[in-house]
């Protein structure tokens, strides 16, 4: 993480662009995928493009021989575009129009996740004999930093009942998905997950529908401000679970972004404004130029902990601090809980380094709420800049 860093910081003195700015380390991408790739050996490493859809970023992945999960047209579109074959494209996003399928059909997708009997019916008639998994709802697990609730997958009997009707229809049901949240920090949540995962399997199979294919989700964590498993143990837990519950091991497929791409990204910001509310207030308010709104919306609920380090010289002493975005929306405060501590010798203009920043921030950005710019990114290699947008 240092050389990334270090790599950076040594392109943000020479370059000096105006803040707040991503810089993406692209090695450093190629490098985190490889080392998941090797973790999990025999699966299919398919890249989560919205964490860092950078056409840099895309690149590079294609180079390395990453396959793809796919949420939309614009994203198979990118793909396409920076070198991806169809074939390594994996439209995961349950919730489609029947336009974006058909779309997808025409690029020569093939491989759709489906959770409703309705998007199943557009799969069949848009895409026929296209490959679907079922997306599964995952309950019982341990909650991970950001959860997704209710939105997304369905229960084990309707799971099953999708897959015969795919098969009816003249789709190939080929097996189940499912994502236990991201920034999962419990590698236990794939136990849970793979033995329900298994159940439907079964029960798929006594219906007459064999199922061959599995796919564990994302959800890798890394390390922000507390510790995170690293890839073999993350895998070592996969295919523990996997050996645990089926007999035969089914193909794997695994969807990382954040472990991607976290670690290769750097935002540097500007101190705005620091005050107190009151003189007895023993917090200062530390406003930045980076908000919620501009690449930091995975503060909300304080779910993702960045780490900020000061740029310059500053004075040993620190003291606690709350820390909020530029914009005119009382929402705009980033951490007020999280107990975040800064150089007492902090002042305006000063920069500060968000840490490991390079997933779901310029992905995030907001077309210019309150007139304040999406998120400049930057990609380097091996130092040089490549791509500024």
């Amino acid at each position: 993480m240092s050389t990334t860093v270090d790599r950076i910081r040594t392109f943000l003195d020479s370059y000096q662009p105006p803040t707040p700015c991503l810089v993406v380390d692209v090695d450093t991408v190629v490098d985190r995928y490889t080392a998941l790739a090797t973790a999990f050996a025999d699966a299919r490493v398919q890249y989560a493009v919205k964490a860092n859809p950078q056409p840099a970023v895309i690149e590079a992945l294609v180079e390395a021989g990453a396959a793809f999960d796919v949420a939309s047209p614009g994203e198979i579109d990118l793909c396409l575009k920076s070198g991806a074959r169809p074939e390594t494209l994996s439209y995961g996003n349950p919730i489609k129009k029947p336009a974006d399928i058909a779309h997808a059909a025409a690029s020569r997708v093939r491989e759709y996740t489906t959770d409703s009997a309705s998007d199943l019916d557009h799969l069949a008639r848009h895409a026929p004999g296209a490959e679907v998994s079922v997306r599964l709802l995952v309950e019982g697990g341990p909650d991970s930093a950001t959860p997704f609730g209710q939105k997304f997958g369905c229960a084990a009997d309707d799971a099953v009942a999708l897959l015969r009707r795919a098969a009816r229809s003249g789709l190939d049901p080929v097996g189940v998905s499912f994502h236990v949240g991201s920034q999962q920090l419990d590698p236990r949540a794939w136990h849970v997950a793979v033995g329900a995962a298994a159940a439907v399997f079964a029960r798929a199979a006594e219906h007459g529908v064999p199922l061959r294919r599995l796919n564990v989700g994302g959800g890798f964590g890394i390390a922000y401000t507390e510790h995170a498993p690293d890839p073999p143990a993350y895998a070592r837990a996969v295919n523990s679970a996997v050996r645990d519950h089926f007999g035969e091991a089914p193909e794997l497929v695994c969807e990382p972004g954040r472990a991607v791409v976290a670690e290769a990204g750097l935002i540097r910001s500007e101190v705005v404004v620091v005050s107190r509310k009151r003189p007895d207030d023993p917090h200062r308010w530390v406003f930045l130029d980076i908000g919620r709104y501009n690449g930091l919306a995975e503060t909300e609920n304080e779910a993702i902990a960045y780490r900020l380090t000061p740029v310059g010289d500053h004075s040993s002493e620190d003291g606690p601090v709350i820390i909020a975005g530029p914009t005119c929306d009382g929402d705009d405060v980033l951490y007020q809980r999280t107990p975040y501590r800064l150089p007492l010798s902090l002042r305006a203009g000063d920069r500060i380094d968000i840490l490991a920043s390079g997933a779901y921030t310029a992905s995030y950005s907001s077309v210019a709420f309150n007139g304040i710019e999406p998120l400049r990114t930057y990609c380097i290699s091996e130092g040089r800049l490549i791509s500024a947008e």
